[in-house]
């Protein structure tokens, strides 16, 4: 028999190659290096014995015991197995371990411990794991047991993402055996680097566990976080110590007890090899409502353009708004990077975006209203948005008078951009005009310099003036906000903004609509011509049509002001309604075969004459709410109005880019350059007019667009990545491999909980009731609605009007209360609802559903059940 000495090792003064165990030997390094360790004691593996805890181990630990617990103390004794708590195996409930050991009964745990050194359930575990040899007796820990208020774990690196710079505290209150145990749910945070916590969970704890036994927990207790926001940031440090101290991530056990926290236990993570560890700034991609403008892949001239445009724009709308050059200077960097490409697709920069309204007044009042514009389905955590505004905020006394000063000048700028509104949009207009004069006829016997002498000149009197539209854009954002705060305050109901806006007339976007109804009329008294719509060739269609001069004049007139407006109209690499006018022309046959309009022309001025009843009603009485709300609805109206109307004159530009582009490709092709015209799209706007102009670095255009064919032709095989998530450091590292599985995810999934299992909630857009089967439609190129049919869309765009006025009722999964399908579904009194989580995975064609366009509810009918328009 060892000598007792030797059957109990002494932190204090046992060598650092004594059989500590992988728990101990951790413990004893910590304890070592300072770290704040509970008293505690270890049993070398040497002192067991079949027979069990001899005299002389009873006598040795009784000695030891009197070192670290007062008399009545309770301790904890736990495992301590050589290749336990190691980086790739943790031993996690595999081994015994005993909480609120009296004294007395320190010598029976010790021996439970060991027999579970051997059982059979350790013994299936090494199995599993190929870990050879025969097992051995742990080495067993006995450490002074803290009576704590709260206890829990901390993981020094996000274990689930990988992130090296999040920190994780799960707590709860009483000691963590509960936690540990499954038994409760924890409190949660996500702190960042610096301290700054991210995210917040706060468990509902019903019970809490003591010395004295577990205690039940009133519900005000029990619903409250169980540590401060100082006592978090500080647990949160001392993982990240840890991860110092070892050199690599480190799960920790922690207890709190009268304001001081002990280390209990750190061990590695033993799952972060598996997951993406980059470290770098954080960047959060959300592509919301900007997949309504580029949805799937986009080329790199797409990309390229639209960067540009956004880089310029934005920097003017901050000079336009007051923001002070030295303010816009300091943030620099934000203007080009306002957007993302990731696997082909298009993203908002989340964090510029809100980084671009702080430097504007009103930052926490605007952001939910540029969140709601925006459609981002899950807003920032408070912590970033309040990190971001301090970013800008004024540190010291002459910094603050000087941020006052800026503030009066930037709304004093604001004010004076709202009252000239109007002579803003007829200047722009008539810019716009001049600049699109000639037509683009002419452009095609320009030589390649001319052509890019046109680019340049639409660049410097459109896009780089591009005031009108951002200043109209900016107060839509806030009357429509503002509208709908208003609308949930004082009249209790918040979809009535959407009815309230419905009917305003004067907006170009339901022109498409009612023209295509127009040449339905015709085409419908006229049956070989709306036969050869629905089944003709291209060549057929177009014969056809010529020898109907009233129906061509119609046709041609379309043509010459909406060819532009096409599917995916903002990419430039879209063919147009000239280049393919087929979908038009089947539209507008299937639309000629009904007998009558499926919608009442009437139904938007209705609906709006009922809004406005009940607005007087509900504000009848409150004399000054009724002005502010009157005043707030007519600029709502306007904003929204000219909003849409804007987009198309936008839309117009685009339109002429893409013609001058096609055009250099054109001539690009006869100089031998390129294979086809439309490869010009696989090049970057400054490469084209870099190599026209002598300032490009690469030459080899043909070369240039075979790589990134075939780069994007991979992109367009793999699965999309997530409509949100995060990136740290390089964007473009292997970090991005897992997107498509949601490994990367940030946004949590939609709660349905309070919905029955046979119904989704999206936005509410435009009110009426429908009960009939959906068609789902993923692209609507060759695609035929039935009539009476709901459309069902993962999103849309202006394109998809042509499918409009045979739909009974609209269901988007994507989208936002002022996209374009909410704004024209109002005008054309479509019943419509957007933004519902998983619609296209929910439905499956064919589905009978009943829609709520008042309330945004969907619900799936079952099979059989009677469908009607009401």
């Amino acid at each position: 028999m060892n000598p007792p000495s030797q059957l109990i090792l002494d932190p204090q003064t046992a060598p650092a190659d004594a059989p500590w165990g992988g728990k101990g030997r951790a413990l004893y390094r910590l304890g070592k290096a300072g770290f704040p360790v509970p008293q505690w004691f270890a049993i070398s593996p040497d002192a067991h014995s079949k027979d069990g805890v001899t005299p002389e181990l009873r006598d040795a630990i009784k000695s030891a015991l009197k070192q670290i617990a007062a008399d009545g103390e309770k301790l904890a004794v736990r495992s301590s197995a050589g290749d336990e708590d190691g980086p790739s195996h943790s031993f996690a409930g595999q081994l015994e371990s005993f909480l609120f050991v009296a004294p007395d009964d320190v010598p029976q745990a010790v021996e439970k411990v060991w027999q579970s050194g051997f059982s059979d359930r350790l013994l299936a575990y090494r199995r599993e794991h190929r870990l050879t040899g025969p097992p051995h007796p742990p080495t067993v820990l006995v450490q002074k047991m803290i009576n704590a208020d709260a206890a829990g774990v901390a993981f020094s690196a996000d274990p689930v993402s990988g992130d090296k710079d999040i920190a994780v505290v799960s707590a709860v209150l009483g000691v963590a055996s509960a936690l540990v145990g499954g038994e409760v749910d924890a409190d949660t945070w996500h702190v960042s680097a610096n301290g700054v916590i991210l995210k917040r969970y706060i468990a509902y704890k019903s019970t809490a566990q003591y010395h004295d036994g577990p205690q039940t927990l009133s519900r005000e207790i029990a619903s409250q976080p169980s540590l401060t926001d100082p006592q978090i940031a500080e647990i949160a440090q001392l993982s990240r110590r840890c991860q110092q101290h070892f050199g690599s991530p480190q799960d920790i056990e922690w207890a709190l007890r009268s304001g001081k926290i002990d280390l209990l236990q750190s061990r590695p993570i033993t799952t972060f090899a598996k997951k993406p560890q980059s470290l770098g700034a954080y960047i959060l991609w959300d592509n919301s409502n900007i997949a309504e403008s580029y949805g799937g892949v986009t080329t790199p001239m797409t990309f390229s353009f639209a960067r540009h445009a956004y880089d310029g724009v934005y920097r003017q709308f901050c000079k336009i708004l007051g923001v002070s050059p030295k303010l816009i200077e300091a943030n620099e960097e934000i203007f080009p990077r306002m957007l993302g490409l990731i696997r082909g697709r298009v993203y908002y920069n989340l964090l510029n975006w809100y980084r671009l309204l702080a430097m504007l007044p009103g930052y926490q009042f605007n952001r939910r209203f540029m969140e709601q514009m925006m459609g981002v389905r899950e807003p920032l955590p408070e912590e970033i948005a309040s990190q971001i505004a301090a970013s800008t905020a004024p540190t010291n006394r002459a910094q603050r008078l000087a941020d006052a000063l800026r503030l009066a000048a930037s709304i004093a700028k604001i004010l004076f951009n709202h009252f000239t509104l109007r002579q803003q949009i007829r200047r722009f207009y008539a810019r716009l005009n001049e600049a699109l004069g000639d037509g683009p006829a002419a452009l095609k016997t320009m030589r390649p310099d001319e052509l890019v002498s046109a680019y340049r000149g639409l660049e410097k009197r459109l896009l780089s003036k591009w005031d009108a539209p951002l200043v109209n854009d900016f107060f839509a954002m806030i009357f429509y906000g503002s509208l709908r705060k208003v609308s949930e305050k004082w009249c209790n109901d918040g979809s009535l903004q959407n009815d309230l806006l419905a009917g305003e007339g004067g907006m170009i976007s339901a022109e498409p609509a009612k023209r295509l109804r127009v040449m339905a009329d015709l085409a419908r008294n006229d049956p070989e011509l709306a036969e050869l719509l629905r089944t003709g060739s291209p060549e057929d269609m177009q014969t056809i049509i010529e020898r109907r001069p009233t129906f061509a004049a119609e046709y041609h007139a379309y043509l010459d002001k909406f060819a532009d407006r096409c599917l995916e109209e903002l990419k430039l690499e879209s063919p147009t309604l000239d280049d393919d006018p087929v979908l038009l022309l089947r539209s507008i046959g299937h639309l000629a075969s009904t007998d009558h309009a499926q919608h009442n022309p009437d139904a938007p001025a209705t609906v709006r004459a009922i809004a406005e009843l009940c607005v007087r009603e509900r504000l009848r009485g409150h004399p000054i709410r009724r002005i502010l709300f009157n005043w707030v609805l007519r600029n709502a109206r306007h904003r929204v109005r000219d909003r849409e109307n804007l987009r198309f004159e936008r839309t117009r530009i685009f339109g002429r880019v893409r013609r001058i582009l096609l055009e250099l490709g054109q001539r690009f092709v006869k100089e031998n350059l390129l294979d086809d015209p439309r490869d010009v799209f696989y090049l970057e706007l400054d490469e084209v007019l870099g190599f026209v102009e002598g300032t490009t670095t690469t030459t080899d255009l043909r070369g240039l667009t075979q790589v990134r064919k075939a780069e994007f032709e991979k992109h367009r095989a793999s699965p999309p990545p997530p409509s949100r998530f995060a990136t740290r450091g390089i964007v473009n590292l292997n970090q991005l491999d897992d997107l498509s599985v949601g490994s990367a995810v940030v946004s949590a999934s939609p709660d349905v909980s309070a919905l029955p299992e046979d119904s989704r909630k999206g936005l509410p857009c435009c009110p009426g009731r429908v009960r009939a089967p959906v068609c789902i439609i993923r692209d609507p190129r060759g695609a035929t609605l039935p009539r009476g049919r709901i459309l069902v869309a993962e999103r849309t765009d202006p394109g998809w009007i042509m499918l409009f006025p045979s739909a009974s009722g609209l269901l988007v999964e994507r989208g936002t209360l002022l996209s374009h399908s909410a704004i024209v579904s109002r005008e054309l009194g479509i019943p419509s609802i957007v933004s519902i989580p998983g619609l296209m995975s929910w439905l499956a064609d064919g589905d009978s559903v009943e829609m709520d366009g008042a309330t945004g509810i969907v619900r799936r009918l079952p099979h059989g059940e009677e469908t009607h328009a009401q």
